[in-house]
């Protein structure tokens, strides 16, 4: 590993890696088998969350900054996004 973490706190981004890829799987079976487009949409934004918080642990287990800049803007472009689709199903068009 490039960065060298304490014991303690690499087994904590160890275990955040995990928790958060498994919760993305959970999420995706929501997508698909989501009984309204809302329960679909919260979970497609939850996969978004979840992807932000995956780069940046494995921000701190590589030590590289650049995948700290790859989940800021992942989560920007998830906030839009967000917004956009909650707009469209609420109101049926995005732009007025």
């Amino acid at each position: 590993m490039a960065s060298e973490l304490p014991a303690f706190l690499e087994l904590a981004v160890l275990g955040g890696l995990l928790v958060a890829s498994g919760v993305t799987l959970l999420a995706s079976y929501r997508i698909i088998s989501g009984p309204t487009v809302p329960d679909q949409v919260v979970a497609l934004d939850t996969i978004g969350t979840n992807v932000v918080a995956i780069a940046a642990l494995f921000a701190l287990r590589t030590g590289k900054d650049l995948f700290v800049t790859v989940s800021l803007v992942l989560a920007i472009i998830g906030f839009i996004s967000t917004i956009t689709v909650a707009r469209f199903v609420t109101e049926g068009d995005i732009i007025e």
